[in-house]
C-alpha cells in the first residue's frame, strides 16, 4: 500500500515543484518586506505555518485544475458509487480514495488552527464550500465531477480537525516552557526539516 501512495506523492511533487519554488520566493520576499515596512515582530513558527499553508493551497489549486480529457459520462453524481468499486489494495483506491482524503486533511487542520475553533461544523462548512467549488470548476473546465470526492474531502477535513483538536488538548497539558516562543520555533524547524527530508526521500 505504501508504494502506490509514495508513487502518487512523487507524481504530485514532480508536477508542482516549479510552482512551489517560484511561489515560496515571492511569498517569503513579500512577507519579509511587509514585516520590515510595518515594523511587526517576526515569529518563526507562525511564519513557517503560514508559508506551508500558502504553498498547500497553491499545490491544491494546481493539482485539481490540471487539464485532462473527460466525457460527460465520466461524471459521478451518485454517492459512494466510485468509492465502493475499488479494491482496498488497488492503486486506484490509494489514489482516488485515500488521495482525496489526505488532500484535504491539511485544509481541515489549518482552518481549525487559524480560526481557533472548537466547533467542527465550521471546519466542515468551509471544507464543503472549498470541495464543492473545486468539483464545479472541474466540471466547467472539462474535468470529472465526482460527488464521492466531496464526501472524501469532508472526511479528510474532519480528520484534520481532530488532529488539530487532539494537538490542542495535548498542548494545554504540556509544561509551560513547551509553550514558549523559542521552543515552538525550534520544534517548527525540526518538523520543517523533517518534511523536506520526507519529500527528498520520496524523490
Amino acid at each position: 500500500m505504501m508504494k502506490p501512495l509514495s508513487s502518487t506523492i512523487q507524481q504530485v511533487i514532480n508536477f508542482t515543484w516549479p510552482m512551489v519554488i517560484i511561489s515560496v520566493v515571492i511569498m517569503v520576499s513579500f512577507r519579509i518586506a511587509y514585516l520590515i515596512r510595518n515594523k511587526e515582530k517576526f515569529v518563526l513558527y507562525k511564519e513557517l505555518l503560514m508559508l506551508i499553508f500558502g504553498v498547500y493551497i497553491l499545490c491544491l489549486f494546481q493539482v485539481v485544475t490540471f487539464q485532462d480529457d473527460a466525457s460527460w459520462a465520466s461524471n459521478n453524481f451518485i454517492p459512494f458509487r466510485e468509492i465502493l468499486r475499488y479494491k482496498i489494495t488497488s492503486r486506484l483506491f490509494i489514489k482516488n480514495v485515500l488521495g482525496n482524503m489526505i488532500m484535504f486533511l491539511p485544509f481541515g487542520f489549518f482552518v481549525s488552527y487559524y480560526l481557533k475553533t472548537e466547533k467542527i461544523h465550521l471546519t466542515l462548512a468551509l471544507t464543503y464550500i472549498a470541495s464543492v467549488s473545486i468539483e464545479l470548476v472541474q466540471l466547467a473546465i472539462g474535468r470529472v465531477f465526482d460527488v464521492d470526492d466531496i464526501i472524501l474531502n469532508l472526511l479528510g477535513g474532519t480528520i484534520g480537525y481532530f488532529i488539530y483538536y487532539i494537538l490542542r488538548i495535548i498542548g494545554e497539558g504540556l509544561p509551560s516552557f513547551c509553550k514558549k516562543e523559542w521552543f515552538l520555533n525550534i520544534l517548527s524547524i525540526i518538523l520543517f526539516v523533517g518534511l523536506i527530508g520526507m519529500i527528498v526521500l520520496v524523490l
